[in-house]
Formats: structure tokens, sequence, C-alpha cells
């Protein structure tokens, strides 16, 4: 049972009802293991403390609202943050069922109405402001928290974090999760995910029923350049040290999906994004052939078009769909949804 903060006024420890919990520091949510932050890269220590994927599930006999008691940042005049949606969004597994805007504030409380039945019921808090969650109570009856669900933890680059999704709920990891009925662990990192091992033995160390690793974009980019040797080996140690916490957990590696600028454009070291991501396709059917048995491939180039991307390089809302559902026929195909 969830505790309440204070007998005389209902809240409840959010603790129960939080989903898509990586690590805690002093009890805010964040995306990298706090005592080994020194070995990230700077970017992703700082996309980190973003609480990408956090979000709150519960079942209600009779509650007609939720209040959610929280504390977000205050974007400044200048911020570019300001203009974003601060919408808090309720889903049932059919769909999303209303969502309710409010503006940033150091602490306030919003009420989402409920309708839809008993649940499981899932709010989707906006995520730029990195919002942290301080109590729930239900208005005109109990809640609980939802059942828990197999864990299903995804290592990728801003794709991954749902960039130029519109709302949080969007993002392909969200669309997978949701359909497939798990616990989504979004572990994306956007300007990184370049295979940094120091994130391989973070991920090697976190409880996870499910892994899927979708990184390699950035390994084109300017900023880290690698050649097809080089990504092969960075694929072959990744998944090694995921596999020293990980022995047998069914893992899905995901190759980058289609980039127009970059699949025949050699970058600084004159690799191409199609050798890329040949390598790192080589690398995990290497050691599939070698005997892993729980691990899978889905070749990300043809998934999606030209017509997916937003931006060139991130999908919009019906890429991001489009993807997770690819995804998510991957994942039952080599059977790791059984159990």
């Amino acid at each position: 049972m969830a505790r309440p903060l204070a007998a005389d006024d209902g809240w409840l420890d959010p603790g129960p009802f939080l989903r898509g919990v990586a690590w805690l520091d002093e009890g805010r949510p964040v995306r990298a293991d706090p005592a080994d932050t020194m070995r990230l890269p700077w970017d992703t220590g700082e996309r980190a403390a973003l609480p990408i994927g956090v979000r709150l599930e519960f079942t209600t006999e009779s509650a007609r609202a939720l209040e959610i008691r929280y504390r977000a940042t205050v974007p400044g005049p200048t911020d570019a943050l300001r203009g974003l949606a601060h919408g808090f969004a309720l889903w049932n597994r059919h769909g999303m069922l209303t969502e309710v805007f409010t503006e940033p504030a150091a602490e306030a409380v919003v009420r989402v109405g409920i309708t839809g039945g008993r649940g499981p019921f899932t709010v989707h808090p906006p995520e730029a402001q990195s919002p942290v969650i301080l109590g729930v109570r239900g208005i005109g009856g109990p809640i609980s928290p939802a059942p828990t669900a197999p864990r299903w933890v995804v290592h990728g680059d801003s794709i991954t974090e749902g960039w130029w999704s519109t709302r949080p709920a969007h993002g392909w990891p969200a669309v997978a999760g949701r359909a497939m009925g798990w616990d989504t662990v979004n572990l994306g990192y956007a300007g990184a995910a370049c295979g940094e091992l120091a994130t391989a033995e973070q991920l090697a160390g976190l409880p996870a029923d499910v892994l899927t690793l979708a990184f390699g974009t950035n390994c084109w980019s300017p900023r880290a350049p690698f050649t097809p040797a080089m990504l092969y080996e960075t694929t072959r140690a990744f998944l090694d040290l995921v596999r020293q916490g990980h022995p047998s957990t069914p893992l899905l590696l995901l190759s980058p999906v289609l980039r127009p600028d970059a699949e025949r454009t050699p970058n600084r070291l004159g690799a191409t994004l199609g050798a890329l991501r040949d390598a790192m396709e080589r690398a995990t059917r290497d050691r599939m052939a070698a005997g892993d048995g729980r691990l899978a491939l889905l070749p990300g180039r043809d998934l999606l078009g030209p017509e997916h991307l937003a931006d060139g390089l991130h999908p919009d809302d019906d890429g991001h769909q489009v993807l997770g559902l690819a995804v998510c026929t991957a994942l039952r195909r080599a059977g790791f949804d059984a159990g």
C-alpha cells in the first residue's frame, strides 16, 4: 500500500506509482547511475537528469480525478523551453483519454479527470521542465499503484529519447512499451549514444527483463566520427560488457534508421552511415553465430522512409509510431515476449 504523506490531506507517496525509473538521486528519478556520472560525457549527464519516460500508473474503482503535486523548473523569459507544452496526459491501453495543460511552477497541484473505467491508467507528465512528483491522491475515491510489468530497458540516442515527437507518450519506446504491456525505461541520450563503455557497464548493473540497444547514428557525426572497424569493435565490446550483467536477458539491437544526408556521405574519417550500419550489424550477427541465442538484430535502414522524418534525421509522430510497432514485431518474432 502507498503510504500517505500527511494523515490529514490524503497525499500518497508517489514512489509506488512511478514507472520508467532507472535510478534515484536523493529521491529524484535520473537516467544514469548517480554514483558513476564522472565517467560519462557531460552532455549525457545533462540529458540523464531529464525524467524522459518516467510516468505514473494507477488503478481505481471510484476516483473521478487524480491530483498530482509536483515541482518543476520555471523557464526564464528567454529560455528556449518556455514555448513547450506543459501538459499532463492521461492514457489507458486504448489511447489518450484527456490532457490538462498548466504553467510551469516551482510547486503546484494539477487535477486530471478520470474516465475510461478502472484502469490501469498512465499519466505522462511534461518532461522538459524536469518535474519531480511530490505526491498523488484520488478525488472521489482511492487509487492504487498499477500492477508491475516486465521491465524493458532501452538505450539509444535522441531518436530513442523521443525528439520531434509532440508528446512524451508518442516517442517510439513509449509506443512499443504500451503495445507490449511493459514498463519502459528510456535511456536515450540526445547527442550521445556512441557506444560509451561506461554506459554499457551501467546497463549491466541495471535490473531488466528485456533490453534494446539503438545507438550508432551519432557515430557518423563530425563530433564523434567512427570508422567501420571502430564501430565493429565498439559494438562487440558494448555487448560483451552488457552480457556480463545480463548473460541471458533477451536483447534486441536496432541498427541506425534512415538518415538521408549520411547514407552515402563520408564522415571525417571516410565512413558512410551505410558502412557503419553494416559493421554494427555484422558484429551483432557474429555474436549470434558464436552462440548468443538471446540476442536478436533488427536492421534499421528500411524501417522508415523520408516522409517519416521531421528534419531529415528525427521521426515525426507517425515515424515514431511506425518505428515502435516495428520494434514490437521484432521482439515478438524473436520470442522475447514469452512469459
